[in-house]
């Protein structure tokens, strides 16, 4: 019996923590490639600097995942990627939190790119 209430336990940990932030925007690579020149957007990559210098999209701003993200504009929208797209998905949850309006997260990451 106790062991069904753990593993139910983690089940509902799991899917708690995979579950999109409100009000956090989800877009596909192909969107990304159609916004990519928006000068109104700030993109941040926040994988590892190793990560970002072996393949990296020119207009992202490498700032790794648990970096300060004191010095983006709350003005414009933030759109976020990272290898998979689950570090971008804790980093938009960070933003949200700080106060970030708009926030656009990356589905699928540099893998799917």
């Amino acid at each position: 019996m106790e062991m069904w209430i753990i593993i139910a336990f983690v089940v509902v940990l799991l899917i708690w923590r995979m579950k999109p932030t409100k009000g956090v925007r989800t877009i596909s690579t192909a969107q990304l490639k159609n916004m990519l020149n928006d000068k109104d957007k700030v993109f941040v990559d926040v994988r590892t600097p190793a990560e970002y210098k072996g393949r990296n999209i020119p207009q992202f701003k490498n700032i790794p995942l648990g970096s300060s993200f004191d010095k983006l504009s709350k003005d414009k929208e933030i759109v976020v990627i990272c290898q998979s797209g689950m570090r971008s998905s804790q980093a938009c949850k960070q933003l949200k939190k700080q106060g970030f309006e708009r926030v656009t997260n990356v589905r699928g990451g540099m893998s799917a790119y």
